[in-house]
């Protein structure tokens, strides 16, 4: 909670842009920085890699405020931050509502419990009020279950961490794919042309064929 009484969530997003044989390198040591707590209680929520021409990383964490920073700090160390952003979610009235449903759900399982106790309740009352009981404790369970989500977004920041590589390195790998794809594309395009020829062959015979007619008729006609 926020000194002016807000209720934050933070989320943060941070591209990291560093040479490519270092982007899983440098994933694995934030990932295990991440599991050991050496910031502070921090969970892995996420984790992917993709290799070849274009290869990139990313993690997603939930960590303590205080380890924010110094866990970017490590990810970026001698790399360069192609961006950051960061966002704030007010939690204030979700939580203040989550606690009034806790408190109305709670007073109304006490009541129906002291219901319960009665002993000139029917059957059917029985039956109807075990089922109201069962009903109201599984949407107290469900609002507990909405509260610590919030307590937690708010005790933790969610963090995401992107790698790839150089803007450099991008632009090389695009003219090494251009280079290899030169072959595939010559061969493509040759294919292409022999087909072409081979649809036009008979037309251009069919062609001659009726420009030759037509002469030898006009000949007659001039004779």
């Amino acid at each position: 909670m926020d000194a002016d009484g807000a209720m934050l969530a933070y989320e943060h997003h941070v591209a990291i842009q560093l040479p490519a044989a270092d982007i899983v390198p440098r994933q694995r040591a934030a990932q295990a920085a991440c599991t050991e707590g050496r910031f502070g209680k921090c969970v892995v929520l996420s984790v992917n890699q993709q290799g070849g021409d274009y290869p990139s990383a990313g993690l997603t964490v939930r960590i303590v405020p205080a380890g924010v920073e110094p866990m970017i700090a490590l990810a970026g160390d001698g790399a360069e931050i192609g961006s950051r952003s960061t966002r704030a979610e007010d939690l204030a009235v979700v939580v203040r509502d989550n606690a009034l449903e806790q408190d109305r759900l709670s007073r109304e399982m006490q009541r129906l419990q002291e219901f319960q106790q009665r002993r000139d309740l029917a059957v059917a009352d029985m039956i109807a009020l075990s089922e109201r009981l069962a009903a109201t404790e599984a949407q107290l369970a469900a609002a507990e279950r909405d509260g610590a989500q919030h307590r937690r977004r708010i005790d933790t920041q969610l963090l995401t961490l992107s790698f790839a590589p150089t803007d450099g390195q991008v632009g090389r790998s695009e003219i090494m794919q251009a280079v290899d794809d030169f072959g595939s594309t010559l061969s493509t395009g040759t294919a292409w042309t022999i087909r072409a020829l081979a649809f036009l062959i008979p037309a251009a015979l069919l062609l001659a064929i009726v420009v030759a007619v037509i002469r030898r008729l006009r000949r007659r006609r001039g004779a």
